[in-house]
């Protein structure tokens, strides 16, 4: 998949990659299969509320999740704010991502918030942008009313 290509988030075929089976994390170049969208997970957890069906698979780790989205995508995504990073594999920056086992499904390690699936996999970079500005505006009108 390339930047310019339409996103599937049900592919109808499988997909190219699977998360480890058994009890180890995986370390995986990001890039290869997918890049990843990190954001703090308050803000995560409105933007997955958002996105309902939509959202691919996301993986949390203490306080942050991370979205898989088509590789070649993070290379493009603009800032929003501090603490939400597109990563991907451009120019001679490597990145690597902790991957958990397919049963890990609880945290708060490492763990599967939305799992892999055969309807879930890579989440539309444009639909998650929206739902982030989103929870952005909605944690900005929150911390102004508690003030």
């Amino acid at each position: 998949m390339t930047p310019g290509d339409p996103v599937q988030t049900h592919p109808t075929t499988p997909a190219p990659w699977t998360p480890p089976r058994g009890s180890d994390v995986e370390i995986i170049k990001v890039g290869l299969y997918w890049d990843v969208l990190r954001a703090p997970a308050e803000l995560g957890e409105r933007a997955l509320e958002l996105l309902g069906d939509a959202s691919g698979a996301v993986i949390a780790d203490y306080g942050l999740m991370y979205w898989l989205i088509p590789s070649g995508h993070a290379q493009n995504w603009r800032p929003l704010q501090t603490g939400i990073h597109a990563l991907g594999a451009h120019g001679a920056e490597v990145t690597y991502v902790g991957v958990p086992p397919v049963d890990w499904r609880g945290g708060p390690r490492l763990h599967w918030r939305v799992p892999v699936g055969p309807d879930r996999y890579l989440t539309d970079p444009g639909r998650l942008r929206e739902a982030l500005v989103q929870s952005i505006a909605a944690e900005s009108v929150e911390g102004a009313a508690a003030r």
